[in-house]
């Protein structure tokens, strides 16, 4: 509940600290201490982003709690209580989290008109399915389908974009055994960007994006250009042919 800087160089700790918490409340020690969602300033395209990165990396991907429906933090509080707010579950009182008496909650739930539990909870982004949340369930869904994204191999792809990051995850399925390939495409740029892999030892095979099922153009021998939207990404999964 801390973004530490201690590993960083003192210039790489202050371009952060200009950056992200320019009020002198949000900073912990030698760390950051809030949340995603008003880190990035609510920005659901970049947060989408971030978590398609955190599911598709190696190791296991881990959520704060309440970064599922981008909740908010509260910096007057104390110590990291500012990111340790009662969950959010409904418009109910305390946020649904507990029927106590308010005065009695350890920590008050956040009553801003932005990040407040009136609006941001989870009884509504379960209704609602354009909802941050039912994009999450969507997005570990096929992470789940696809078991390469937690133990395939793990390869860096040049983009000849440095706003870019491309890589492919390379595993075989536990079930039946076939070779699984997933290449995964991001744009860390508030601009859209053109991307050129180099995929020539992928020739004639397929690629499929996961999240609509949507087949693109044949790999060949020549560089396969892709053009993201600005902080976009692309899951696809690479199609050997038939």
């Amino acid at each position: 509940d801390e973004l530490t800087l201690e590993m960083v160089t003192d210039e790489e700790r202050d371009y952060m600290y200009s950056e992200y918490a320019k009020d002198p409340r949000m900073k912990r020690n030698v760390g950051i201490r809030r949340r995603l969602a008003p880190l990035i300033d609510n920005d659901r395209r970049v947060t989408e982003l971030l978590h398609a990165m955190l599911f598709s990396l190696p190791g296991s991907p881990i959520m704060y709690y309440g970064d599922e429906i981008g909740m908010g933090d509260n910096i007057y509080l104390g110590d990291r209580d500012s990111v340790r707010t009662p969950m959010q579950w409904s418009p109910d009182r305390n946020a649904g989290f507990s029927r106590a008496d308010f005065a009695a909650l350890y920590l008050p739930p956040l009553m801003d008109p932005v990040y407040g539990y009136q609006a941001v909870n989870v009884e509504a982004h379960t209704r609602d399915q354009s909802s941050l949340l039912y994009w999450t369930r969507r997005m570990l869904e096929v992470r789940k389908q696809h078991p390469v994204f937690g133990t395939g191999t793990f390869e860096v792809l040049s983009s000849g974009n440095p706003s870019a990051l491309a890589f492919v995850r390379e595993g075989s399925d536990p079930e039946s055994g076939e070779r699984d390939v997933v290449m995964c495409v991001n744009n860390l740029s508030r601009f859209a960007q053109p991307v050129e892999l180099h995929l020539a030892h992928y020739e004639g095979w397929v690629p499929h994006e996961l999240l609509g099922r949507v087949p693109f153009p044949p790999i060949g021998e020549l560089p396969y250009f892709v053009t993201l939207p600005p902080y976009g990404f692309y899951w696809f999964q690479l199609v050997p042919p038939s």
